[in-house]
C-alpha cells in the first residue's frame, strides 16, 4: 500500500494554482502521475522534463527504452512493466525484452553500442561508478551529446524509481503507447 495518496484531477486540493487538475486530466491515469501530484508547483515542470526525455533526445528511441528498461530491472519494476511496450514500439525484439529482463547484457541480440550503455547503466544504478574501461566502451559509440542524455534518462528514471520504492507505489497496467505528451 502506498505511503502517500494519490492526486486526482477531480481531487486538487487548494484552489490548484499551479494547473495539476488540468495536468492530470491530460494524463494516463497511473499512480506514478497522481503520485508525484503531491508535489503541486513540481508537477509541471516535471512531466515537461520527462517529455524531453522521450520526445527530444539525439539518442535513437530504442537505445532510450532500453536505458530506461535497465533502470527498471534494476531499481523499480513499475517502469519496466510501463515501458515494455514502448520500447517494443521503438524496435526492441522479444529477444532483447527477454535478454535484458534476464540481466544478460551481452546477449548477440544487443549490439555494441546497446552492450556498453547497458554495462553503464548497470554501474549507475548499483552505485555511480563507472570504471573507465566501460566509459571507454561507451565513449566509443556514443558522442559526447548522446553520452550525457544516457546519463539523463538514467538519473530520471532511477530518482523516480528510488521515490516510488520508497513511498511503496502502487502498480499499475502499462498506459497505452502514446498516451504522454510531452506537452503536459
Amino acid at each position: 500500500m502506498a505511503r502517500v495518496s494519490y492526486v486526482s484531477a477531480d481531487a486538487v486540493p487548494d484552489g490548484d494554482p499551479h494547473g495539476v487538475a488540468a495536468a492530470l486530466r491530460r494524463l494516463p491515469d497511473l499512480h506514478v502521475f497522481g503520485m508525484v501530484a503531491n508535489a503541486s508547483s513540481a508537477l509541471r515542470p516535471w512531466l515537461r522534463y520527462g517529455g524531453v526525455l522521450l520526445n527530444d533526445l539525439s539518442v535513437d528511441p530504442l537505445l532510450r527504452e532500453l536505458v530506461i528498461m535497465q533502470v527498471g530491472r534494476l531499481a523499480a519494476r513499475y517502469e519496466w512493466e510501463q515501458h515494455v511496450g514502448i520500447a517494443r514500439a521503438a524496435g526492441a525484439t522479444d529477444e532483447q525484452v527477454d535478454a535484458l529482463d534476464r540481466g544478460e547484457l551481452t546477449a548477440p541480440c544487443f549490439d555494441a553500442r546497446q552492450t556498453a550503455t547497458l554495462h553503464v547503466v548497470a554501474d549507475l544504478v548499483r552505485d555511480g561508478q563507472v570504471p573507465d574501461d566501460r566509459y571507454a566502451a561507451l565513449a566509443a559509440h556514443l558522442d559526447e551529446r548522446e553520452i550525457v542524455e544516457v546519463m539523463l534518462l538514467a538519473g530520471h528514471y532511477l530518482g523516480l524509481a528510488r521515490m516510488m520504492t520508497a513511498l511503496r507505489i502502487d502498480p499499475d497496467d502499462a498506459a497505452e503507447l502514446g498516451a504522454i505528451r510531452a506537452s503536459t
